[in-house]
């Protein structure tokens, strides 16, 4: 199996879904025109989980992602078995089964004849009272574990998937498990890497992770945007792995998007903390050293990645009902069109207050009013549009009762007739719905038993266990700093020398932030230092600040805690993943000599 190059085996794996909402195109355009050997798809976020959780509840065979089947498989899957294409995917949610048999019915009505092996064993809600008496405390904020928790599911590893490609699944079905598994397992099986082969194994992961948010890798949220061409015709990525653990990064042919070093490098850095400590639970990884090489038309060579022993947890991702949440929207037009907004915002926070309060009802456990268009709620005190004459006002709230929120959901439409001129764009009266949030911990592998089940054979999986905690990285000296020169400066903005791309952990926001010239990263060395970068970005980050090496592509990654107003569906904000946050660091101006006439074209 895999294709050849020099006699030696390259395994080709398409990157079809980055979420439970991804665009269809993915899988039909790999199928035809990908080459591959292998599909994967990642569908689950924490909030998805709790989604299907609440589908399951309705309706026992429900609470598995339905679009991997009644869409993405039924129009791919003749040709992924003519193929022998094999799919490993984590939609089975919190019901993977309930998944395998939808399959199983599909696969009949198309006279499709193929093997589905279900992972099991993520699930760990029946450990909750006793982990609750236990006393376990949440990764971040150290709360205790409520009492009413709708989901809790561990972060399995990649042995269970390689153990039912071994035993011939053509179509693996997962519940959680970390995103880059799904690759890592699929290269344990064709490879035969051994669990303590961390080198490999940590390349395994990384490509796993450049891969596992689709067209990220590919040209989408690159910095340099118009640099990418054909979006509506974007390709997703595909990589082609070697035994040694390097890889291409690539896409099928004659699609749109970019693949270049500055596109995967920004993926790279993607939703990761400590480049070097990066916890995953078949190894640990470090990132620091990786190399990437243009080795030819959209074709990205990776290597570099280095190993060590997991740690002995896994980490379970739990969630939660706290209240109520509601969210609405008005756009606001004319000469102080921002002001206006603000006004109006304020004023139907301080009604529904006085109507809860005759009504006996508590407070709003939180408020947030935003001003979209005026960069106030993004850039804070470095906004520049605050005169413009178009905005989006956005209230968001929270109370512990529905009903409260049903009030200020009715006095949203009154805007348009009570207040400010140039009232406009209430789509209805919006909707409260539950305020779920995530509650994320560590539980001993010891605890957590994975499973495969295929062909109604149920074979628990063996993990290798009790390793020690994960030590600090010894820290490479730090690279120099670019001496001033003596020549007269000007400013220019960040994004003149660099690209960058945010991801999110829980309330926590990274920043990766590459040279677009090696040359020039001591100098950005010294000027984003992390004091210059929480000054930057105080309104929005009320944590810390750490700043990470990641020479190998002549990169710093910035790790921001406190950063998103408690993020996903805690975060009262309009971008609760921090998408944006690189952009904004992007604009920070950085002090360069005024003859340095080879600078990119100002992108500002």
């Amino acid at each position: 199996m895999g294709n050849t190059n020099s006699g030696e085996k390259v395994i080709r794996i398409g990157g079809a879904s980055g979420f439970w909402g991804d665009s269809s195109v993915g899988a039909p355009q790999l199928v035809s025109q990908g080459h591959v050997d292998y599909l994967v798809f990642d569908y689950l976020a924490e909030l998805t989980m709790s989604i299907l959780a609440a589908a399951r509840a309705r309706d026992p065979s429900q609470g598995y992602a339905t679009d991997f089947v009644s869409v993405t498989l039924k129009a791919i899957l003749k040709d992924v078995a003519a193929k022998g294409i094999r799919v490993i995917s984590n939609a089975g949610g919190v019901n993977p089964q309930a998944c395998a048999d939808a399959i199983a019915a599909l696969a009949a009505e198309q006279g499709v004849t193929i093997r589905v092996a279900v992972v099991a064993g993520d699930d760990v809600m029946a450990q909750l009272g006793q982990l609750r008496m236990e006393g376990v405390t949440e990764l971040q904020s150290g709360a205790a574990l409520p009492e009413k928790v709708l989901t809790a599911n561990a972060y399995l590893g990649a042995l269970p998937i390689r153990h039912a490609l071994d035993a011939g699944a053509q179509i693996v079905v997962t519940g959680r498990c970390v995103d880059s598994a799904v690759t890592l397992g699929a290269l344990m099986h064709e490879f035969g890497w051994a669990t303590d082969d961390y080198e490999r194994l940590a390349h395994g992961c990384l490509a796993g992770h450049i891969i596992e948010c689709g067209c990220q890798a590919t040209g989408g949220l690159h910095t340099d945007w118009e640099d990418v061409p054909d979006w509506p015709h974007i390709g997703y990525p595909v990589i082609e792995c070697s035994a040694d653990g390097s890889f291409v990064v690539t896409k099928p042919a004659g699609t749109g998007g970019l693949v270049n070093t500055a596109v995967v490098s920004e993926q790279m850095l993607y939703e990761i903390g400590d480049p070097q400590r990066y916890l995953l639970p078949d190894v640990t990884c470090d990132f620091s050293a990786v190399t990437m090489e243009n080795v030819g038309e959209h074709r990205v060579r990776v290597r570099g990645a280095r190993g060590l022993a997991p740690g002995p947890a896994y980490k379970v991702s739990a969630t939660y009902v706290d209240g109520f949440r509601c969210n609405a929207q008005l756009t606001i037009v004319g000469i102080d069109a921002a002001r206006k907004a603000k006004r109006t915002g304020e004023a139907i926070l301080e009604r529904t207050r006085e109507l809860f309060a005759r009504l006996g009802l508590a407070d709003y456990s939180r408020t947030l009013i935003e001003v979209l268009g005026s960069e106030a709620g993004n850039f804070g005190p470095q906004a520049q549009g605050y005169t413009i004459r178009e905005v989006v006002l956005r209230v968001s709230v929270m109370h512990p009762q529905k009903a409260a929120l049903e009030i200020f959901a009715r006095e949203i439409a009154p805007a348009g007739t009570s207040w400010s001129p140039g009232t406009t764009g209430a789509d209805g009266r919006p909707r409260p719905s539950p305020a779920i949030k995530q509650f994320a911990f560590l539980l001993d592998k010891l605890r957590v038993v994975p499973t495969v089940i295929q062909d109604a054979r149920v074979t628990p999986i063996d993990v290798p266990t009790g390793q020690p905690a994960v030590p600090p990285p010894a820290r490479p000296a730090v690279g120099p700093e670019l001496a001033p020169s003596g020549k007269a400066t000007m400013q220019v903005p960040l994004i003149r020398l660099a690209w960058g791309r945010s991801g999110d952990k829980g309330d926590t926001s990274n920043i990766g932030i590459i040279a677009r010239r090696p040359e020039w990263l001591p100098l950005l060395r010294a000027q984003l230092t992390p004091e210059r970068v929480q000054q930057w970005l105080a309104h929005l980050v009320h944590g810390t600040v750490t700043r990470y090496e990641v020479p190998g592509i002549h990169a710093l990654n910035f790790v921001c805690t406190q950063a998103l107003d408690g993020g996903g569906m805690a975060s009262l904000r309009n971008d609760p993943l921090g998408k944006g946050m690189a952009q904004i660091l992007l604009t920070m101006p950085v002090e360069v000599d005024v003859d340095w006439r080879d600078l990119p074209p100002d992108a500002s």
